[in-house]
């Protein structure tokens, strides 16, 4: 693990490669697992304020999961995460004429509808953070689903740090992306890579 101010960062987040490719996994992110889409706090107070401006554009089965439970709920692990519907779809997926999973908070914030993306676990999967009572532990989260993702950044040798800097400086800052930068090619560096 790279250490980066109270952060500590798994190689892999340095080691391995990653490029989404939507036309291959159809977003299947926002569609598998056991749970929703990790919130923070402050985000579940965003998505209740911005639900009448996306409603229109979530099936009525995820309506129908939010009239009952609304938006979010608490998973097993003690966590605030997203709704889910049927057990796997998020309740803020839509679909386009491709077929391709989309989100309906981004969708509304690229149509200048909303001035927020989506939850910040969502724009850094497929990193996934841990929090402990002293330090966070940045984790890359491999998974059957993104294969064609790891395909595609092995061809462009991106590095999934490099992949995700966008959301990183969202949740962490400037200087601390800088720092990871510095300290990820140090090591690679040092490894021959």
């Amino acid at each position: 693990m790279l250490q980066i101010d109270d952060t500590l960062v798994s190689f892999d987040l340095v080691e391995r490669q990653f490029l989404c490719d939507l036309s291959q996994c159809k977003g299947a992110c926002c569609i598998e697992g056991d749970a929703g889409a990790p919130l923070e706090q402050k985000e579940l107070a965003i998505l209740q304020h911005i639900l009448p401006v996306i409603w229109d554009d979530l099936s009525s089965e995820a309506q129908a999961v939010i009239k009952k439970q609304g938006v979010a709920y608490i998973d097993e692990g003690g966590e605030t995460v997203t709704s889910i519907v049927n057990g796997k779809d998020c309740v803020f997926t839509c679909y386009d004429k491709e077929g391709i999973c989309r989100c309906a908070i981004e969708k509304a914030f690229r149509e200048g509808k909303i001035d927020f993306l989506k939850p910040v676990s969502c724009h850094l999967y497929p990193i996934r953070i841990n929090r402990y009572e002293t330090f966070s532990a940045i984790n890359y989260n491999r998974w059957s689903i993104c294969r064609a993702a790891e395909i595609a950044g092995r061809k462009e040798n991106l590095p999934v740090y490099q992949f995700l800097k966008e959301p990183l400086i969202r949740k962490f800052g400037k200087d601390w992306y800088e720092k990871l930068d510095a300290t990820a090619k140090e090591w690679l560096k040092q490894k021959g890579k």
